[in-house]
């Protein structure tokens, strides 16, 4: 692949999916747009990249590509620090402040570990807290792959060891082969997949959630992009919901309607006002 051909490629990327590929990652994309497109019955990267581009055949090819560009590195309780303010000081208020449905929205949801994580902690606190369990937790993603596997909440016995035992025994049943466990069905209940590029949620649409976790996503976003991604999803929230970013996801200006959180210490949180 020649520097035009892969500057026609990110730039594909970019428009598409407003990922950013820099120059350094030019392996990445060569090596997985090479599989792909042997896979298929592509010699060259052109006709390749024609085909991408071109009627419902080339979507549904784009699609099955696009599961080859995004990262899925998940796990179960990969943040407790953002687990733990969410559970200890986000739900307390906001049951103080309604007695309607939970809400929760993961973005870049991938294979759905963070999904259920939301789900056991949320379950936990409510129970704690003597309040019947009235929410849910919807998941967002680009991959059509990684939502099956979501869906699907099957996963290798090695990852039960991100779970603590407690919620371990609550919600996790070891398949019989002894080499995968699932996602207890009453928990799965809890939860919905949905296929969404999250250039969509630009806009904002009239249905809103109380809190929305965004984390290790906006790094493959320009500074612009990044921004503009925060602005859309703050106009998600309802009045006093909150909106969780990844450490090391920090946007330069605090969008208009929201402030940092000032209860959540080390966790990038922030808050929507309520008028």
């Amino acid at each position: 692949m020649d520097d035009e051909e892969f500057g026609r490629w990110i730039a594909l990327v970019e428009r598409r999916t407003g990922m950013t590929m820099p120059a350094e990652r030019k392996s990445f994309l060569v090596t997985n747009v090479g599989l792909r497109m042997r896979e298929v019955g592509f010699e060259d990267y052109e006709s390749y990249y024609q085909h991408v581009i071109s009627g419902v055949a080339g979507n549904l090819e784009w699609a099955a590509l696009v599961d080859r560009l995004t990262v899925h590195e998940t796990r179960f309780f990969r943040d407790p620090k953002a687990v733990g303010y969410l559970v200890d000081q986000v739900l307390p208020a906001l049951a103080r402040d309604n007695a309607r449905e939970l809400n929760v929205w993961s973005v870049g949801c991938s294979t759905g570990e963070e999904v259920y994580t939301l789900a056991m902690a949320i379950t936990d606190a409510l129970k704690r807290q003597e309040r019947p369990p009235h929410f849910g937790v919807t998941g967002t993603d680009i991959s059509l792959h990684a939502l099956g596997v979501a869906r699907q909440g099957e996963y290798p016995i090695r990852r039960l060891r991100d779970i603590p035992e407690t919620k371990r025994l609550a919600y996790c049943e070891v398949l019989p082969d002894g080499e995968r466990f699932r996602i207890a069905p009453a928990l799965r209940r809890r939860v919905c997949f949905a296929h969404m590029n999250v250039l969509d949620v630009l806009p904002a649409s009239s249905r809103q959630v109380d809190v929305i976790f965004c984390q290790n996503l906006l790094i493959y976003f320009d500074r612009a992009r990044r921004q503009a991604i925060v602005e859309g999803l703050a106009g998600h929230l309802h009045p006093g919901g909150i909106l969780l970013l990844g450490a090391g996801e920090f946007v330069r200006e605090c969008p208009e309607g929201i402030e940092r959180a000032p209860d959540a210490g080390q966790v990038l949180a922030f808050r929507r006002r309520t008028p």
